[in-house]
């Protein structure tokens, strides 16, 4: 599973965290409030073609993607959402929908939102829809090395 290979890339880097558990969910809306997150800190995944290379936008799941906005913030012609066949083999362990914001570990560039930055902790799916992953933003942003733009 994805979590296994984010699990592992967190130990090798001894980086704390935690995992909770929760009966299925598949909004970031809902997720959130069945693991007592506040929608602002639940980092949810939203997989986009930026001038048609795969990428991840990472926000808060209380935000929205303003796909104009983004190909401004990234000085892209165009930003789209990907369709499910376009990205669900980068991530071949990952219940669609339920992917970690590592898409560095994927070969993929990460997008975060300023929004999301000024967490001290952040939940996220891990992989499935009954797994969240929480850890500080701080050794998100170490490991992930993501691209803050308005998204």
């Amino acid at each position: 599973m994805s979590m296994e290979r984010v699990k592992q890339y967190l130990d090798d880097q001894n980086v704390r965290y935690s995992i909770l558990q929760h009966s299925p969910a598949y909004t970031a809306q809902e997720i959130a409030e069945s693991v007592h997150v506040t929608g602002r800190h639940f980092a949810k995944c939203v997989m986009v073609k930026i001038d048609g290379r795969l990428a991840q936008a990472v926000l808060p799941a209380s935000d929205r993607v303003d796909l104009q906005q983004m190909a401004r913030s990234v000085g892209a012609t165009s930003v789209e959402l990907a369709e499910e066949g376009e990205f669900k083999d980068s991530f071949p362990d990952s219940e669609v929908g339920a992917m970690p914001p590592f898409g560095n570990l994927f070969g993929m560039e990460v997008f975060v939102s300023p929004h999301l930055t000024a967490a001290d902790r952040i939940a996220f799916n891990a992989g499935n829809h009954t797994d969240v992953m929480q850890l500080s933003y701080g050794d998100f942003e170490r490991l992930v090395n993501p691209i803050e733009v308005a998204l």
